[in-house]
């Protein structure tokens, strides 16, 4: 009996080890795939100027009245001088690859958007690594993609992009980068899902992946098995773990070819509001599933207009390629050249019917700032230049009609830098009053804020709402 017991323990472990063989046979193994793909990957370093905090931001102006000797004390202890805070280095790190071998990398917008001073830093054959200046050749703010360039003593090593309409959830994926400055950190994971909306920006595809990515990852690159880049890492939610979002790299080849080539990045428009179509709308409508883009508020002499579509429609289709949401109306009327036509399949009054739209430009902040420099006003005590929103930029901020100004630049060590107001930002009222042009801003400015000397703006950025306060004693 003991003997029968024994042997059947020793079968067991026999077992369990052929099955944990079996399991580890199957399992990839990345160690060449990373040393093969990781001298390609850089660190990037920015600096910008910015004005420092302090505790003035949280107290605003109640110490402004303070005897002579606290208020010394608080400048001190606030890291303040005379009432102002000096300017500081704010610094940040992200990663980045390269895509040939004479210096062009390739990295997320938002790694070094407003920098004023860029480095990457690349390993060098003897295991030491070298910090390079780089220069930002173009970005894209709508796709968060920016291509840098670096003058290289050597030719060096670089990725090449796969197809990412090609991958299948589930496929394993690498990625390398530089978390928390920890350089040359490689993960690994799937293929979580594909074509990701996580509402950070109009043209939303991500890829989702629980390979581990952490702040600093930021523009690194998402591997498939054979050594090709298929996504680049750039979001992460902040309160999970195990999924992390990248974009594919058949948008990416595209844009930063544009950019590489000295093209403007131009989109197709037709000039629609759209939204999903839920079951309760196709109920309405007669249409027999829930798919397609819903025309919330076809705008008047946009090229949908003129094409003759109205508000209602649902476009099922664009050149006979399908549309399952409002998503995908967006990419595939973007993908197109402004001018082309596009034949788009609709729904109304319960049948399909067919309508060529020719393509308008689709204006990102980019090229609005470029193409309206004369309705430019130049604040030139706040250090800020500003004009009137555009419809496209009111609707994707969610702003009422006729109220905000866009900020154009923003000059350093001038009071709007130092409280941290940026280009792209929208100023929606100043001293608890709503702005709709540069000269009602001007008079707050001149009547209210000159004689208080300071000056009270709600911003919208990014879908959030705010107040910064500028101080305008000089």
């Amino acid at each position: 009996m003991v003997l029968r017991k024994c042997l059947a323990a020793v079968m067991a472990v026999l077992i369990f080890g052929v099955i944990q063989l079996a399991v580890a046979a199957d399992l990839p193994d990345f160690s060449d795939l990373a040393a093969k793909c990781g001298p390609a990957v850089v660190n990037i370093g920015t600096e910008r100027k910015v004005a420092s905090g302090g505790p003035d931001e949280f107290f605003g102006e109640m110490f402004r009245n303070l005897p002579p000797g606290f208020e010394k004390f608080f400048d001190h202890f606030g890291g303040m001088r005379n009432g102002k805070r000096p300017s500081a280095k704010q610094k940040s790190l992200g990663s980045g690859f390269l895509i040939s071998s004479d210096g062009y990398i390739v990295t997320n917008n938002h790694v070094v958007a407003d920098a004023d001073v860029i480095r990457v830093t690349i390993d060098q054959s003897n295991g030491k690594s070298e910090s390079i200046p780089a220069k930002l050749i173009g970005a894209d703010a709508e796709t968060d993609l920016a291509l840098l360039k670096i003058e290289p003593k050597k030719q060096l090593p670089y990725l090449n992009f796969g197809n990412s309409d090609a991958l299948k959830v589930g496929e394993w994926l690498l990625a390398i980068g530089n978390p928390f400055g920890l350089d040359h950190t490689v993960t690994a994971g799937i293929l979580s899902a594909k074509k990701r909306n996580i509402h950070s920006g109009p043209f939303d595809n991500f890829l989702q992946t629980d390979a581990s990515i952490n702040p600093g990852n930021s523009g690194g690159p998402l591997l498939n098995m054979v050594g090709q880049v298929v996504g680049i890492n750039t979001a992460i939610i902040a309160s999970g773990q195990g999924i992390g979002f990248a974009i594919p790299s058949n948008m990416a080849a595209k844009i930063i070819e544009q950019i590489k080539s000295g093209k403007k990045i131009s989109r197709g428009w037709i000039g629609v509001a759209i939204q999903d179509v839920d079951e309760n709308t196709a109920k309405a409508l007669g249409l027999q599933e829930a798919r397609g883009a819903l025309a919330g508020n076809v705008m008047e002499g946009e090229p949908a207009a003129q094409a003759g579509m109205k508000d209602g429609d649902i476009i099922l289709a664009v050149d006979d390629k399908e549309i399952e949401d409002a998503s995908d109306l967006l990419h595939a009327i973007a993908d197109k050249t402004p001018g082309s036509q596009a034949t788009l399949t609709i729904w109304r009054d319960g049948k399909k019917q067919n309508v060529t739209v020719t393509l308008g430009e689709r204006k990102s902040s980019q090229n609005i700032e470029q193409g309206d420099k004369g309705n430019r006003k130049d604040e030139g005590l706040l250090g800020i230049s500003v004009r009137p929103l555009k419809d496209e930029e009111r609707r994707e901020a969610q702003i009422a009609k006729h109220e905000g100004l866009y900020v154009v630049s923003v000059t350093a060590d001038k009071p709007a830098a130092e409280a941290d107001i940026r280009p792209g930002d929208i100023i929606l009222k100043a001293n608890q009053k709503s702005v709709t042009s540069a000269a009602a801003l001007s008079k707050i400015v001149e009547q209210e804020g000159v004689k208080r000397g300071a000056i009270m703006l709600q911003i919208a950025r990014r879908g959030s709402i705010f107040i910064r306060t500028l101080n305008l004693d000089k």
